[in-house]
């Protein structure tokens, strides 16, 4: 069921980040659907990687990329600005997760 999900965030950062260079209403809205298509796009390839030596890493990062890059699409489209204070519990979970990583393979030797 992970790499469902990952493979469908992957599916859902290609199509942000189209929606980014041809469609966005603004430079920011286009800033904003850039970097959460490339953050969740890294971390849908990233948990595929990691997720048969660490699950909890995995998801960790899965979640936390599509709370960050989700929480900018919203922003992207329209939604209230408030959203950009969400994106950086995205981030430090996708930090947690990669430190979960680390562990993991730390202790595997």
């Amino acid at each position: 069921m992970i790499a469902i999900l990952a493979a469908l965030s992957a599916a859902l950062a290609i199509a942000a980040g189209a929606f980014g260079a041809h469609g966005a209403a603004s430079p920011q809205a286009a800033e904003w659907l850039r970097t959460g298509g490339l953050y969740q796009l890294i971390h849908a390839v990233a948990v595929l990687t990691i997720m048969g030596i660490t699950r909890g890493g995995a998801l960790s990062l899965l979640i936390g990329a599509a709370i960050f890059a989700v929480s900018l699409y919203a922003m992207a489209l329209g939604g209230p600005r408030w959203l950009g204070a969400v994106t950086p519990i995205g981030g430090a979970m996708m930090i947690g997760g990669w430190l979960w990583a680390a562990f993991a393979y730390w202790q595997r030797g």
